[in-house]
């Protein structure tokens, strides 16, 4: 894995938020949101995508997350300002922005929020905003987690925190069998091949301290903070059809909801295949936003 530089910068309330940073120090960055529960962590792989595209890596844990201070009752929304504050700390003008699952909405929201820094936003396997439908195709944990979420944190921490103890040491084949009811056999290959062992690691170090799975999971059920509609910054959505954890509907209704969104709705892909699989597609496809820069 290519070095990376882990540091904390302070944020203009006073907390602190953990980013790590990797790639040609005069390179664009990817500002990347991470997923529910996830942290800074960066796969060998994404790194590597980025390098050879001149890009620069950019990844944080979420406020909550082991070395990030929680912020607790935040929205979606409060994440541009937290981005503001790193892009600021790095001397960074401009950015692309991306955010799979958990992180879709902290990147549409940055992207809403800071038009004048993203260059152009891509939601993977990202979640729309909570409404009728919502949880229709989801898994069974899934559903049992959102509707203990709508009832509150004190309905929700003792299922996080079940759930934190199977997965705070885990492996691929122990991440399969906790999340058994959210994965079709696509995401199950992905899951425990070496490629997958770094995915498991962004997930893993996500649960240390599980206070931002728990915030973001009460974020995605309240009122997002900004309306879909701010967004005027190229828009790219990806989604699998076979999706047990954020169904192929919700990328269906992003594309459809978001200003011209150019949407990618593939095919026999899954949660965390997608994600892996395509990501070299996902970056050719918004450097001509930063051709120049």
């Amino acid at each position: 894995m290519a070095a990376v530089d882990q540091r904390v910068v302070t944020l203009r309330d006073g907390r602190e938020l953990a980013i790590a940073v990797s790639g040609p120090a005069d390179g664009v960055p990817l500002l990347y949101h991470h997923g529910t529960p996830g942290c800074l962590y960066q796969p060998a792989a994404s790194q590597a995508e980025c390098a050879t595209r001149g890009l620069r890596y950019l990844t944080y844990s979420r406020a909550g997350a082991e070395g990030s201070t929680r912020h607790q009752g935040r929205t979606v929304a409060d994440v541009a300002a937290d981005m503001e504050d790193v892009l600021d700390a790095l001397g960074v003008e401009r950015c692309l922005v991306a955010g799979k699952s958990g992180g879709g909405p902290h990147a549409l929201a940055t992207a809403a929020l800071l038009p004048d820094r993203v260059a152009a936003v891509i939601s993977i396997a990202g979640c729309r905003p909570y409404g009728d439908g919502f949880l229709d195709g989801m898994g069974s944990d899934n559903i049992e987690e959102f509707e203990l979420a709508l009832q509150g944190e004190e309905a929700l921490r003792p299922f996080v925190l079940k759930h934190r103890e199977a997965l705070k040491d885990a492996d691929g084949e122990t991440l399969v069998r906790d999340l058994a009811t959210l994965l079709p056999e696509v995401d199950r290959q992905v899951l425990t091949s070496n490629v997958g062992a770094d995915t498991v690691a962004v997930m893993v170090g996500g649960v240390q301290v599980p206070d931002a799975w728990i915030d973001d999971d009460l974020a995605f059920t309240r009122d997002w903070g900004f309306d879909l509609s701010q967004i005027s910054v190229p828009t790219y959505v990806w989604q699998g059809s076979e999706d047990l954890m954020v169904p192929f509907h919700h990328g269906q209704w992003l594309a459809e909801h978001l200003p011209g969104a150019v949407a990618h709705l593939e095919q026999g892909e899954g949660h965390f295949s997608v994600a892996v699989g395509a990501l070299g597609r996902m970056l050719d496809e918004v450097l001509v936003h930063v051709a120049g820069d």
